[in-house]
């Protein structure tokens, strides 16, 4: 008979084991080699990538904030988790990261777990894509090989990520490639490096898509961290098109701050284009706040276009805000242009009260 010392060993061991297995990803038709890369991440791939010239796949596990998120096939069919779908499972080998049914039969959120996994496809010696999961997709490999590494140091593996993200940063379709997903990768990474390394990459000597995606991965995935790095590098950046895309990855941080900063760049950004666009994100954010510094646009600004675009923003503001500002516009602005632009947006609405207006200026 076993003491309660013994049961006590016997379950930990248990549980060790069962958090082993959780921390590997489900997977389905492959060869799997599992090594491991303490020697070093880069070294460890070079040696896969050598001894295999087909197709192949190397993946591993990286600590991630335990958040309640599904990263799956995201292909605009059955294997989107929402609207009561599920991610049933991903196929590797597919061209557009295509679903399969999988072993999920629980549409309900993932457990938040600490960490994800990465995966890197290789043809010919070389890396060609980057993808990132979540414990709660199962993955189907077509019967290529899997090298599964253990023991991937976190700064290791953004190193590596970063130089395949400049290296593909040139390509007209980076937003779709490889770059992209290794952008991603890195700012889910759970380690102060992971900042360090996508300041390096938004800098104003890379290519202006690279320092995109990076503005937009920082916002979404770093926090405050993430939000003081877009803004300090948004801010003043010398190139307009940075800066109005900027304005959209501002919008997406969830920092009390950022209103005031896309206030800023609204009122005084020397880009009609940049004060447009920061006009729209303003909208999205809503509040009376925003509502004021828009209605403020559209007396203020010294340029058609943008009165225009601000009085589009006000058709935008939650709830039916935008109405009665919308009407003050109709009425009293003496531009043209942007009194048709109110009307028009007027007259998208179902709102009574701009009917109620429409009918009134139509029987004068």
């Amino acid at each position: 008979m076993r003491t309660l010392k013994q049961l006590f060993i016997f379950a930990g061991c248990l549980l060790l084991a069962s958090q082993g297995l959780a921390q590997k990803p489900t997977i389905k038709n492959a060869q799997i080699h599992e090594q491991s890369a303490a020697s070093g991440f880069k070294p460890a791939v070079d040696s896969i990538l050598q001894k295999e010239p087909g197709r192949v796949w190397i993946g591993y596990r990286i600590p991630a904030q335990a958040k309640e998120r599904s990263m799956c096939c995201f292909d605009g069919g059955d294997g989107w988790r929402g609207s009561g779908k599920c991610c049933l499972g991903c196929k590797m080998d597919s061209e557009h990261g295509g679903s399969f049914n999988g072993t999920v039969s629980d549409c309900a959120p993932p457990e938040p777990v600490p960490y994800a996994f990465v995966f890197l496809k290789a043809e010919a010696g070389k890396v060609s894509k980057v993808r990132v999961f979540s414990v709660d997709c199962p993955l189907d490999f077509a019967n290529l090989p899997l090298y599964w590494l253990e023991g991937v140091k976190p700064e290791q593996s953004i190193d590596l990520l970063a130089s395949i993200a400049v290296a593909d940063s040139g390509s007209e379709r980076e937003e779709r490639g490889r770059g992209s997903e290794a952008v991603m990768a890195i700012a889910i990474h759970d380690t102060p490096a992971a900042e360090g390394s996508l300041e390096k990459l938004i800098q104003p000597s890379q290519p202006e898509r690279l320092r995109e995606n990076v503005a937009f991965w920082l916002s979404v995935e770093r926090g405050k961290a993430g939000y003081q790095l877009v803004r300090k590098y948004v801010k003043d950046d010398a190139s307009d098109r940075f800066r109005e895309k900027g304005t959209f990855a501002l919008s997406l941080s969830k920092e009390p701050e950022v209103l005031r900063d896309l206030i800023t760049l609204a009122r005084s950004d020397s880009s009609s284009r940049v004060r447009s666009q920061a006009i729209f994100w303003l909208a999205q954010k809503g509040g009376r706040k925003a509502a004021q510094e828009i209605s403020d646009a559209v007396e203020n600004d010294p340029e058609t276009a943008v009165k225009k675009k601000a009085v589009f923003a006000l058709s935008q503001l939650h709830e039916g805000d935008g109405v009665q500002l919308l009407i003050n516009v109709a009425r009293t602005n003496r531009n043209p242009a942007v009194k048709k632009e109110a009307i028009f947006w007027l007259g998208q609405s179902n709102d009574k009260r701009a009917l109620d207006y429409l009918e009134e200026i139509l029987t004068k």
